[in-house]
């Protein structure tokens, strides 16, 4: 049995997304058409605000240090179409649209989760067909 949700069908409330305590909240991008999970990254207030503001999925580096616009080295920039927020507001999906023939996946890859988990032998990775 689900129980009924405090929130309003319809009614539109505030989006307060809760930062961790790097400022820093996770993004999960997927491509629009199909659902496939792209990538994942994280965003800070900044980098949100860039998103909301240009359409261009923009994350936040860790390993760097600064914004980065996926698609500014390679031209495959992830155009959004729409962000979801999570129920506890510490989530992001990213409903994004590739460019034709574009990746997501610094390795060419269309997306970053090409390969899966052998959960009954071996810990290995195999790549998905």
């Amino acid at each position: 049995m689900s129980t009924p949700s405090s929130v309003s069908a319809g009614k539109p409330e505030p989006f307060a997304p809760k930062f961790d305590a790097q400022g820093l909240i996770p993004a999960v991008a997927v491509d629009a058409g199909t659902g496939e999970v792209l990538m994942t990254a994280y965003m800070n207030r900044e980098a949100l605000e860039a998103t909301r503001r240009n359409r261009k999925a923009t994350f936040y580096s860790r390993s760097r240090n600064k914004l980065w616009v996926k698609g500014e080295t390679s031209g495959n920039f992830l155009t959004v179409e729409e962000i979801r927020v999570d129920c506890d507001q510490d989530c992001l999906v990213i409903r994004v649209k590739l460019p034709p023939g574009g990746t997501a996946c610094h390795t060419g890859e269309k997306s970053c989760f090409y390969r899966k988990l052998n959960l009954s032998g071996p810990a290995e990775l195999e790549r998905l067909s």
